[in-house]
């Protein structure tokens, strides 16, 4: 298998942003759940169904799983954003596009990092709500919302490193068309004296009466 180029990414001001959301999320989640940890009664809901309807209960530790579980992916997704190079992605690595290639996919794994504490942060909230009283579930629209918020931006972010793909190949023929018509362009004017060469020699040539 063939090494990729690495390259060490510069933060943009969007990176930065979504960097310190993704943290202050975190921080938010793990204040919201011992915040209200010890008011919580003995069973909660710990499992919904895709109608956003509680349909599984347990032991009120069972809450601590999900700041646990979304710090886990945050920290571990952070790691991995730093070796872009070791990603699957879906086009070829080279030279002239590593950089965008490589800023398209770390980008797109800090979005998916945030989403996923803001989804497992609003599960705590929401179990809190339903303990309360305050809330009936999650809410028939969680499951699509979620979906949506997550399929979405890969599509757009996959469709985004296909372009990023193939802008050097578009530049690259475009060059080679401007070379070939430079090269073509003496072979035409290199005819011209030829035909006034011709011309020339039938101006000379003896007329043959019958």
């Amino acid at each position: 298998m063939e090494e990729r180029p690495k390259v060490k990414l510069e933060l943009t001001t969007t990176d930065k942003v979504f960097e310190l959301l993704g943290w202050l999320s975190i921080v938010a989640v793990w204040i919201l759940t011992i915040k209200n940890y010890n008011n919580l009664p003995e069973i909660i809901p710990i499992h919904f169904n895709g109608s956003g309807q509680a349909d599984g209960f347990g032991g009120k530790a069972t809450i601590l799983t999900l700041p646990i579980v979304s710090t886990i992916l945050f920290i571990g997704m952070t790691v991995l954003n730093k070796f872009p190079h070791l990603f699957n992605h879906s086009t070829n690595i080279t030279k002239e596009n590593k950089l965008r290639l490589y800023t398209n996919a770390t980008r797109l794994i800090r979005y998916l990092k945030l989403i996923l504490v803001i989804i497992f942060g609003f599960i705590v909230f929401k179990t809190i709500q339903n303990v309360n009283g305050e809330a009936d579930g999650l809410g028939i629209w969680f499951t699509p919302i979620t979906l949506g918020m997550i399929l979405i931006p890969v599509i757009y972010f996959v469709v985004r490193a296909y372009k990023a793909d193939q802008l050097p190949k578009r530049k690259i023929s475009g060059h080679n068309r401007i070379i070939a018509r430079k090269d073509e362009e003496p072979q035409v004017k290199s005819v011209l004296p030829q035909k006034a060469e011709l011309g020339k020699t039938s101006k000379h040539a003896p007329t043959i009466m019958h």
